[in-house]
């Protein structure tokens, strides 16, 4: 593992774990310290299959990026977009079309850092550090200033990230914020935790989390509260279903059952 001090943003609390950097090691990650890599053991023996719930929702995004393309998107918004793995939106999308514009947003330093150092010669992406909730300043931000044209659609992806905002912060009006400046054609793509069917291993999960002292809280949420997010945008084929279950192109999309009932997860058109 890299030293700290290469690699470490001036300021980052290396004694308290990010969900970002656990989710970063879950994945396989280098990017992580000692606090992220004991939370996420700890996380894993609650749910043994939590790096294969991870991975679901890596491929859910691959072809949920993949579907948007041939609907004619051609750029992207992703929020909490995390440390940068295998198989980035702006990877998947100029594999397709060079041309393709990407903006990640996430409100960790490291996952901004080593998105600016992964996409310093990269053309049509674009890093934002800022919280997601900061609507206005997400928007104001020169990243997608330069690179979004909101008159035309545009992809929006919250993978694994609006169970990370409490009730009180009322992420179904954020989300609702961000859907109505959006351009027809335009699609929304998530994933969200839920305790549908796994509550015990939800509630031990977070319980876990506040004992880390993470700053970072989940709230799993029920289908029906998911499905607010989408407000009135028309649900595609299967519709809000386990990652592993929409659209599977293949043997490692899909899962054994519990693995697939963690989170949700779908992609809707603006009419």
């Amino acid at each position: 593992m890299p030293q700290t001090q290469d690699w470490v943003p001036p300021g980052v609390d290396i004694t308290t774990p990010s969900i970002a950097r656990v989710y970063d090691y879950v994945l396989g990650g280098s990017h992580n310290f000692a606090v992220d890599r004991a939370t996420a053991d700890t996380l894993k023996r609650i749910a043994p299959g939590l790096r294969r719930v991870a991975r679901l929702n890596r491929a859910f995004m691959a072809r949920a990026v993949r579907y948007q393309m041939a609907q004619g998107i051609r750029q992207f918004l992703d929020l909490g977009s995390g440390i940068p793995t295998v198989g980035n939106v702006h990877e998947i999308a100029q594999r397709i079309d060079p041309a393709c514009r990407v903006v990640y947003l996430d409100r960790d330093p490291v996952a901004v850092a080593h998105s600016e150092l992964m996409l310093e010669h990269t053309p049509g992406t674009g890093v934002v550090h800022a919280d997601m909730r900061e609507f206005e300043l997400v928007l104001n931000s020169p990243a997608v200033r330069q690179l979004l044209d909101f008159t035309q659609p545009v992809g929006l992806l919250c993978m694994l990230v609006l169970h990370w905002l409490p009730d009180e912060s009322k992420p179904a009006g954020l989300m609702r914020e961000y859907r109505e400046v959006l351009a027809p054609g335009s699609h929304l793509a998530l994933t969200h935790a839920t305790h549908d069917e796994q509550k015990q291993d939800l509630e031990d999960l977070g319980d876990a989390i506040r004992i880390s002292r993470s700053a970072d809280q989940v709230t799993p949420r029920s289908y029906e509260e998911i499905l607010t997010m989408f407000g009135d945008f028309e649900l595609v084929e299967p519709g809000l279903v386990g990652c592993a279950d929409w659209r599977a192109e293949g043997p490692g999309d899909i899962a054994d059952p519990s693995s697939n009932e963690y989170t949700y997860a779908g992609v809707a058109r603006k009419r």
